[in-house]
């Protein structure tokens, strides 16, 4: 082996390393939030708005027109942020797994039904499907979540019927099905387990896409409620 490659495996390690510490850091300062900052970053303080950076140790990223921290309300926003994330691509996760299992396993009318309906909603832009849902079902975080749900659960129900398709002809499956086994049982302890690995790397790469979709959408006053610190919201407020 090269040195020249030991020593990009070297930088890999490093790179990783430094990558964990720092996504790991901001993980726990959002889970500690609740601790760090008891006032959930909504104390307002007129005599020291918009106060710089630095300038005051009680405040170092400074404070909002409000006399807020603004680094007590990026943490608190950041929970929020990791809540939409992670909920919503749980919910497509399990959402997507059911309907990519029923029409990739029975086919037919099943499959039809379900597809179809997948690609009518793949058809829509996600900006219109937001605001059209948004605006007969109102915002909040709850709905945020529910939103991201239903915008993406096509994907996952897409990959896994793939995965069932090239499956269930397989000899295992053939075998369960001679003797008798119930299709639930095939379905969740034969089928599922084999395909949970590219499930579980679309899942993290959604959780942070659904982050700056929320963001995204809270920026535009689509989003979580605008007392409820945001990253999104913050952008919004910080225009001006």
């Amino acid at each position: 082996m090269s040195a020249n490659s030991l020593d990009l495996r070297h930088f890999k390690s490093i790179e990783f390393i430094m990558g964990a510490l720092l996504v790991g850091g901001i993980t726990l300062a959002v889970l500690l939030s609740g601790w760090l900052f008891p006032d959930g970053g909504s104390g307002i303080n007129l005599a020291m708005r918009l106060t710089p950076p630095l300038v005051d140790g009680s405040f170092p990223l400074g404070t909002d027109p409000l006399g807020r921290d603004v680094l007590a309300r990026v943490v608190i926003g950041g929970e929020i942020s990791l809540k939409v994330g992670f909920y919503s691509a749980l919910g497509a996760v399990v959402l997507g797994i059911i309907m990519g299992l029923l029409s990739g396993y029975y086919g037919g009318i099943v499959d039809m039904l379900v597809m179809r309906f997948a690609d009518v909603q793949l058809a829509l832009p996600f900006i219109l499907l937001a605001i059209t849902f948004i605006a007969v079902i109102g915002g909040g975080l709850t709905n945020m979540i529910i939103l991201l749900i239903i915008s993406q659960w096509v994907q996952y129900a897409r990959l896994v019927r793939g995965s069932v398709l090239s499956l269930k002809d397989r000899e295992f499956i053939l075998s369960a099905q001679a003797i008798g086994v119930r299709d639930w049982r095939i379905l969740f302890q034969h089928l599922l387990p084999n395909l949970l690995g590219p499930v579980v790397v679309l899942m993290t790469l959604n959780v942070a896409n659904n982050i700056l979709l929320e963001s995204s959408l809270t920026f535009l006053g689509l989003g979580v409620d605008p007392v409820i610190p945001s990253w999104g919201g913050m952008l919004a407020e910080g225009r001006t």
